[in-house]
């Protein structure tokens, strides 16, 4: 073999280890038109079968997609878009076996997709012979939080808190740890789809009835929900690493009206204006008015609901959303979500075949057709079919009325031009979806979860303590009336009787029935954390446990006939544990009745009440007989324990109600006011650095000349509950004249807590300017002193120092915490020891692999140069990275590590290239009969 081959071959190894490098980031690279020319491509291939398909998303029974089954069928031959699992089917097992159970499904449905792409088969219509394209399914769930009856798993998965315990938290950044862990766990099960979460804005809470959404949403504020909302999709796409679609729901917002999105088609009488204030404002803050893409749902869930707002005159055959093109397209049309169509957003649409679609048709007079359903909703806009138990009058078998429905569609998309455009406009959609999912690649590696399930899946207890720790809300009496009403918490001699609602709940028809809270848990958790085991705080003989079917049974049975009655009264404490109102379990609303009917019971001991769901299942006069009631919205493992703690005092409850609580007086509207016992900052709006005394520096200078303007800001403004008031609160900037006429006032808006306005100098003489919100009236002040047209002594410009007012005392949860917006911080993108001991072995590898190509190829006498010249070339190539070169800021900002690791290895191959240059200028001449060794 000649030399020229053998550098060839050096080079082509060399080539294929650093392309090697590169394949990870390859795939990953397709920008959006790439994916969108693919997506386009794909769409042409198809048949009209296989085009129907994917515009539906059906359910199915049982844990298995084998040959024999339904579901199995409709993928291959039917080539539908995806499924959804849920308990109810049965679609998952028991405890000790949901999860790797789970898992299996996920793999069997994708290669069932994939084994019939493999050949080809003939069209069921045409006969004619062709190869289905390959194209993974949506997998997709419904997982909520706070376990039953709003989870699907039940079992194997982190506990999550609910959505409305994150919203007691105030704390964006939970609201993304807790959307990570989700999102990770979903994902190692194969799934790509979760609907969720709700952005629905609970205006004004059910107590009672089945329009109580409980626990389902953030809260009761449009500003805040939106940003929880946010935050929770970006810890959705950032667990999944970007590899499942996030579908918010209920759109257009569910918050206000009187019945539950599944069980009946509900009217919302409001104004557009007012629906665009609240119900729309989330909705429009994770599409079109997201921040980031990460923070942007791929599509949104529409719910089984009419608005007169643009509905008008709703009657009962007045269609919900859903089905009505005119109200569809009206809110498409609106600016944010436009823009997000227009960049790829797809519609889902509720179960078209749940109990809610069914009781509209027949209110209308119209018997349920599962393929006149589909049809319409389909032409109102929607883009995938939600179709769940599509059974009918006329045909029970929900199968057969999906067969029958994707077989009519076919039929229309053949016969129908303007159908057939509607078809592909929106299968284009679902494509680029998919593409996007997936990197621009449809390959089974890509489409399957990893056989074998992560050891951490179920095991992240700590963001579950985090939110409850801080979502725990003390809701009546005040912090400072519990001190004194309960100075010390139960001691070692004191009897507590602990009464819970408990209920239960199975992970399948078959699977064994398990308690969503146990009835001795809270009696469990305070042993393990004050029995003489440890601490010795309590005796184990003075706790006692007890139902509220106990208590229910109690109340019935008359006085003096039942044990508990008697623990009752010999009890230092009793405690309750509850969950939500429901008429279905009797004994859901014993408390209640238990406050008002057994008077003799309470007097002279102290009654603490847990909400472990929403918090305004209690009236006031409910309330005014509990010593202590707290609010932790969830039945995790860890919240009872955050409530053990705060009954011991060992806690103190740092959340703020998220919701409106009439019992309690609580109105969240007035808690986001601006806090009037705080001094507004007000500061020249210009660029600042903030200097470890927190004080901003300004660093230009004002022209304080008549006909200028200065522009201002406040500091954040903070609520009544300590957190930054919601966008768009109304701020007062007021401007003193030298003149002494009334001052000039300045409306602005607050966005992110923070509100800007530009003064205009136009008197001279003293300036002061200051700043009111609401009934927050005492700012710091800024006083300039204008110097008249004609002065030619003083100075036209200066820098104005703020003066402060006088400073009331601030409230004990005021906390004020300045927006990420008023700081401003330099990027950390520089190299660090990481990337250098990172690109030392690359280096060392490198030149190791050339040294044995060398010796492998001949070069026994260079081989040890080829290898230090790899190595030296590598190094030198980093030390061009870290040293800021050009060109290197973008490898290090778009490329990142694998940057480092590709850059350093062309270096490496650089060197082992010079040294085979080296080698060929002093390469010694041959001899004639001699060998020349190399």
């Amino acid at each position: 073999m000649d030399k020229r081959r053998r550098y060839v071959h050096f080079v082509l190894i060399l080539l294929y280890l650093l392309s090697s490098a590169f394949s990870v980031k390859a795939a990953s690279g397709l920008n959006q038109e790439d994916l969108d020319d693919r997506a386009r491509q794909m769409l042409e291939r198809l048949t009209p079968e296989e085009k129907v398909g994917q515009l539906f998303l059906v359910t199915f029974t049982g844990p298995d997609a084998g040959p024999r089954s339904q579901i199995h069928e409709l993928i291959t031959n039917y080539h539908i878009g995806g499924v959804f699992l849920l308990t109810e089917n049965d679609n998952f097992l028991a405890s000790d076996q949901t999860l790797p159970l789970a898992l299996s499904l996920t793999r069997q449905l994708q290669a069932t997709e994939y084994s019939y792409s493999s050949e080809e088969v003939q069209d069921r219509v045409t006969g004619v012979a062709f190869r289905p394209a390959f194209i993974p399914l949506f997998i997709g769930i419904s997982q909520e939080g706070d376990g039953y009856p709003y989870n699907q798993i039940l079992n194997g998965l982190s506990p999550l808190p609910s959505q409305m315990a994150i919203g007691a938290t105030w704390n964006k950044s939970l609201a993304y740890e807790v959307g990570n862990v989700m999102g990770s766990e979903l994902s190692t099960l194969g799934i790509n789809m979760i609907l969720g979460p709700s952005l629905d804005v609970i205006e004004t809470p059910h107590v009672e009835g089945s329009s109580d959404l409980g626990v389902r949403a953030f809260g009761g504020d449009p500003y805040w929900v939106g940003e929880m909302g946010r935050e929770f999709i970006a810890g959705l796409h950032a667990g999944s690493q970007d590899e499942m679609v996030v579908v918010a729901k209920h759109f257009p917002g569910y918050g206000s009206s009187d019945r539950l999105p599944e069980e009946e088609v509900a009217t919302v009488r409001k104004s557009l204006e007012q629906l665009q204030r609240i119900e729309l404002y989330p909705f429009f803050a994770v599409t079109g008015n997201a921040q980031t893409p990460e923070q942007t749902a791929d599509a949104l869930l529409t719910s089984h609901i009419r608005y007169q707002g643009f509905q008008e005159n709703i009657r009962a055959t007045t269609k919900p959303v859903t089905l009505d093109p005119q109200a569809f397209s009206q809110l498409m049309s609106l600016p944010a979500f436009s823009s997000w169509r227009s960049s790829g957003g797809v519609m889902i649409t509720n179960d078209l075949g749940g109990l809610a679609m069914r009781k509209f048709y027949e209110s209308s007079g119209q018997a349920f057709n599962g393929r006149n359903v589909a049809r319409d909703a389909f032409l109102a806009g929607n883009d995938l079919l939600y179709v769940g138990n599509f059974s009918s009058i006329d045909q029970p078998d929900s199968f057969v009325n999906i067969v029958s429905t994707l077989d009519y569609f076919s039929q229309k998309y053949r016969e129908d031009e303007l159908f057939a455009a509607r078809v592909d406009e929106s299968v284009l959609r679902i494509l680029k979806l998919k593409y996007k999912l997936y990197d621009g690649t449809f390959t089974l590696t890509n489409a399957w979860a990893p056989a074998s399930l992560p050891g951490v899946t179920g095991t992240n207890s700590q963001v579950s303590f985090d939110v409850a720790q801080q979502a725990a809300t003390l809701i009546n009496p005040s912090q400072n009336e519990l001190a004194n009403i309960i100075p010390d918490p139960p001691g070692r001699n004191d009897s507590i009787v602990f009464i819970t609602d408990v209920r239960t709940a199975r992970q399948c028809s078959r699977c064994p029935m398990q308690n969503l809270i146990a009835a001795n848990a809270f009696e469990n958790a305070v042993l393990r954390l004050y029995s003489p085991s440890s601490g010795g705080q309590i005796l184990p003989s003075n706790l006692i446990s007890y139902t509220l079917d106990d208590l229910q049974a109690m109340l019935d049975a008359g006085i003096g006939v039942m044990q508990i009655e008697a623990d009752l009264q010999a009890a230092d404490w009793i405690v309750f544990s509850m969950l939500n109102v429901d008429q279905e379990f009797q004994s859901s609303s014993a408390v209640k009745q238990f406050l008002g009917q057994r008077p003799d019971l309470i007097q002279d001991k102290r009654l603490i009440a847990f909400a472990f769901n929403a918090p305004y299942y209690l009236d006031a006069t409910d309330i005014s007989k509990i010593t202590a009631y707290y609010a932790l919205y969830s039945k995790t493992p860890k919240s009872i324990d955050v409530a053990v703690r705060l009954l011991f005092q060992e806690l103190r409850p740092a959340g703020s109600l998220p919701v409106s609580v009439t019992g309690a007086g609580y109105d969240l509207n007035e808690a986001t006011f601006p806090n009037p016992n705080q001094t507004i900052s007000l500061m020249i709006d210009q660029p600042s650095v903030e200097t470890s005394e927190g004080t901003p520096q300004v660093p230009l200078e004002i022209d304080l000349r008549i006909g200028n303007s200065v522009p201002v800001r406040t500091g954040v403004i903070l609520d009544l509950n300590g957190h930054p008031v919601p966008d768009n609160t109304v701020v007062q900037f007021y401007a003193s004249r030298g003149d002494g006429s009334a001052p000039a006032a300045y409306n602005s808006e607050t966005k992110g807590g923070v509100a800007r306005a530009v003064i205009r100098l136009d008197h001279p003489g003293l300036t002061e300017i200051w700043a009111e919100s609401e009934l927050a009236k005492t700012s710091q002040i800024l006083t300039f002193e204008i110097p008249t047209p004609n002065d030619q002594v003083q100075e036209p410009s200066a820098t104005p120092e703020p003066t402060e007012t006088a400073t009331p005392e601030p409230t004990p949860t005021f906390t004020p915490t300045p927006t990420e917006e008023l700081v401003v911080e330099p990027i950390q993108d520089d190299i660090n020891f990481g990337d250098w001991f990172l690109a030392l072995i690359v280096s060392m590898l490198a030149g190791g692999a050339t040294y044995w190509l060398a010796k492998t190829f001949g070069y026994f006498r260079w081989s040890i140069r080829f290898g230090l010249l790899a190595l030296i070339g590598g190094l030198l190539a980093y030390l061009y990275l870290a040293l800021g070169m050009p060109g290197s800021e973008t490898v290090k900002t778009q490329a990142g590590i694998w940057g480092i690791v590709g850059v350093t290895l062309l270096g490496s191959f650089a060197g082992g290239g010079s040294a085979f240059g080296w080698h060929n200028i002093e390469k010694p001449p041959k001899t004639n009969g001699q060998k020349t060794t190399l």
